[in-house]
């Protein structure tokens, strides 16, 4: 049985170690968005910090802090955005500069072809390209969120108070939950570019990334500091 002509330059091991990047993607994704009830992963424990943040937004005067951590939290999914854009581009330009390319397919893997190479570098861009929408949609987000903070009445009593102010919380919530997604994907981005030395660094790379993000999320410090919500 032979291979598609485009996967005509890759091993069975290829594909397998791509399908494993792709399914470790996708499971970790939905683990840290939707863990276990008794393991909380950090992305669902700051969601409760986000909410508590608006309700406290509703009595604080004046809200200057409160504008000034959205507007920090724009600039970090713009300046992650632009700095996919500039990687996406720059991967872009090199799979258009064939001579360039097969020079850095000798240096990096004796032997191997500038087709294979060509099919390797689309992988994290197209990781990097899911980044970079994510990006994009959570720093839009972050907007809808700072508007919706604007609306909330000054007056607590105001029946539309805090209600207003737990949409702007689920908005947050989206926005982050976004963001994390796209930090996500540049980290197996990251593990995708060990596919130009091999489909087994490819995969030690994949479980390397995956091990990092769970980490994160699930027996980090930090995690446990944010844990201990009470006194």
């Amino acid at each position: 049985m032979s291979l598609p002509p485009f996967f005509a330059s890759l091993s069975y091991l290829d594909i397998a170690a791509v399908l494993l990047l792709v399914i470790a993607w996708l499971v970790t994704g939905r683990l840290t968005e939707h863990p276990p009830a008794g393991r909380p992963s950090v992305s669902v424990l700051m969601a409760d910090y986000r909410r508590d943040w608006m309700r406290q937004f509703v009595t604080r005067q004046p809200r200057i802090f409160d504008a000034t951590v959205i507007d920090s939290l724009r600039q970090g999914t713009a300046f992650l955005a632009s700095a996919c854009m500039i990687a996406i581009g720059g991967g872009v330009a090199l799979l258009g500069n064939s001579d360039r390319l097969e020079g850095v397919a000798r240096d990096i893997t004796p032997g191997i072809i500038s087709d294979a190479l060509e099919i390797r570098m689309i992988l994290p861009l197209l990781l990097l390209a899911n980044a970079l929408l994510k990006f994009i949609w959570s720093n839009r987000l972050f907007g809808y969120c700072a508007i919706l903070m604007a609306s909330v009445p000054n007056d607590p009593n105001d029946p539309l108070a805090y209600h207003r102010a737990g949409q702007a919380a689920e908005v947050n919530i989206t926005a982050a939950a976004a963001f994390n997604s796209g930090l996500r994907s540049i980290f197996f981005a990251l593990g995708a570019l060990a596919w130009l030395f091999g489909a087994v660094p490819l995969m030690l790379a994949t479980v390397v990334a995956a091990g990092v993000l769970f980490r994160r999320e699930f027996a980090s410090r930090s995690r446990e500091i944010i844990l201990k919500r009470d006194l």
